[in-house]
């Protein structure tokens, strides 16, 4: 087959846009803003603003944000407070998105066709116009922003003994980067200039810091689950394809990572204190479970016949410690057995479906009103709470949104996946021919699959002979095809290990 020329004077990152947009469209989702968006979005000239007096002020705080290098829809800010007694009190700011974005109006009736925004390294689609999602409803530094603040009360070891929501003013003292915060926390850096401006911020992040892995020590206690998931992302060098590599989970993203989970059971549970319906986000316990039991028994490692997350939870990490070459590709094997996340309408109850993934039985999603809908959704039921007002949406209605959220979600997650295979093909087009070192990382009725180490590039094997998964092999690149990501690669004879 084919792939299609869409034009000599087209740089690497102007095709991949154009083939997201099209892959977007098949799939459901609207790339563009209407006119009727532009419109609304003409009448917005500042940043949302309340004279409530029952809004706290807490810009005197030193907050921060910690986020990608090129993060501008910034979401949340953390913080943290002496204790009276031993432990910690957490702070988290999420931006009052809805403030600015009202029900109904052509802006939110984008974002709740999207659900939202779509990330590719060629072109990113925010569910929100960078107007808002980058400026007015982004907890931007340097500005006085609305949020929707949980204050959390914690032990040493890691408990949340209190937590209270309420309304505040907020303001970011400093925009952080994953990757900078993370050297600078292993001691392979100093701490950017921006942090060092702010008085006390470098004690302020280590004691983020601390209590975050208080926290993921606690979480893996009773069972969370931790994958590493093959996601290679392309970065560019004028508009042209410069490499691609595998984003590492450093310190600083389980950092936010924690303080998010941590954020999401508090709203979760102060909706369910309301004896309100509301959208949580479940990962139900697997009904494939004895498959994983099977697959565990082929790597020695006995797991129970019931599910169990703690279980599950040390064979994993037993196994990113023997094999960690393979990890990624067994960390695939049983998100797929488990079943992937869903959003439901749920009532308060005693045995809520929970997540079981990060072994809670309270969770939603509210930590990221900028880029995903179901936050909104999220901070409406919680403002609505806080005012003494009935829920701005009924029962049925949240069912509806909450089956909306999850196929328009998975749409997203396919197109994300399909331009990092075009990409990758994009990226391998000029090296037809050459050999590479790889494993074996996936099997089906279709065939195998090989995920080569450098580039981090997954391709299809095309040699019709089986291989077991893990096998270590040497191959060579033979086809690619941009449009459909597709990448072909056979077995070197002698090549393998």
């Amino acid at each position: 087959m084919r792939d299609l020329d869409f034009g000599k004077h087209m740089s690497d990152k102007e095709v991949l846009a154009r083939i997201a947009a099209g892959v977007m469209t098949i799939r459901g989702l609207e790339p563009e803003f209407s006119f009727q968006v532009h419109e609304q979005l003409h009448q917005i000239n500042g940043p949302a603003i309340s004279r409530d007096p029952a809004i706290l002020d807490l810009r005197s705080l030193p907050w921060c944000s910690i986020d990608n290098d090129d993060s501008r829809d910034l979401d949340q800010l953390t913080v943290t407070k002496k204790s009276t007694s031993k432990g910690w009190i957490l702070l988290v700011a999420i931006a009052d998105v809805d403030a600015l974005v009202g029900m109904g109006t052509a802006i939110d009736e984008h974002a709740l066709l999207n659900t939202r925004s779509v990330y590719t390294s060629a072109r990113i689609f925010p569910m929100l116009p960078l107007k808002l999602s980058n400026n007015l409803s982004s907890l931007n530094p340097g500005q006085d922003r609305l949020a929707l603040v949980s204050e959390m009360q914690i032990s040493e070891d890691g408990a949340i003994t209190k937590s209270f929501i309420y309304r505040a003013w907020v303001h970011n003292h400093a925009q952080l980067s994953y990757d900078n915060v993370s050297e600078w926390l292993e001691g392979k850096s100093q701490l950017p200039q921006d942090a060092l401006m702010v008085s006390g911020l470098d004690a302020q992040i280590r004691k983020q810091d601390q209590l975050a892995q208080v926290l993921r020590a606690r979480r893996h206690e009773h069972g969370s689950l931790e994958f590493e998931i093959f996601q290679p992302r392309a970065s560019f060098s004028q508009d042209s394809i410069r490499t691609i590599e595998q984003q590492p989970h450093n310190r600083a993203r389980q950092l936010i990572e924690e303080f998010m989970i941590a954020t999401n059971g508090c709203t979760s549970r102060f909706l369910a204190d309301a004896g309100i319906y509301s959208i949580r986000r479940v990962v139900r316990s697997p009904e494939r479970w004895l498959k994983i039991v099977q697959l565990a028994h082929e790597y020695g490692v006995n797991l129970p016949n019931e599910p169990d997350s703690l279980a599950l939870e040390q064979f994993l990490a037993r196994q990113r410690r023997e094999d960690p070459i393979r990890f990624p590709d067994l960390s695939l094997v049983i998100v797929k057995l488990m079943g992937s996340g869903e959003y439901i309408a749920e009532k308060p109850s005693n045995r809520p479906v929970g997540h079981f993934g990060l072994a809670v039985s309270d969770y939603m999603h509210s930590t990221a009103p900028n880029r995903r809908y179901p936050d909104i959704i999220t901070l409406r039921l919680i403002k609505a709470v806080l005012a003494g007002k009935s829920p701005p949406y009924s029962v049925e209605e949240l069912h509806s949104l909450a089956q909306h959220c999850t196929a328009q979600e998975d749409a997203a997650r396919k197109v994300e996946r399909q331009l990092r295979k075009s990409e990758a093909a994009m990226f391998l087009r000029s090296r037809i021919g050459q050999v590479f070192q790889g494993v074996v990382s996936g099997l089906n009725e279709k065939g195998a699959w090989i995920r080569i180490f450098d580039p981090p590039v997954e391709g299809k094997l095309v040699d019709g002979e089986s291989y077991p998964l893990g096998k270590l092999l040497k191959v060579k690149l033979i086809y690619t095809h941009v449009q459909l990501g597709f990448i072909d690669f056979s077995v070197v004879e002698g090549g393998m290990s």
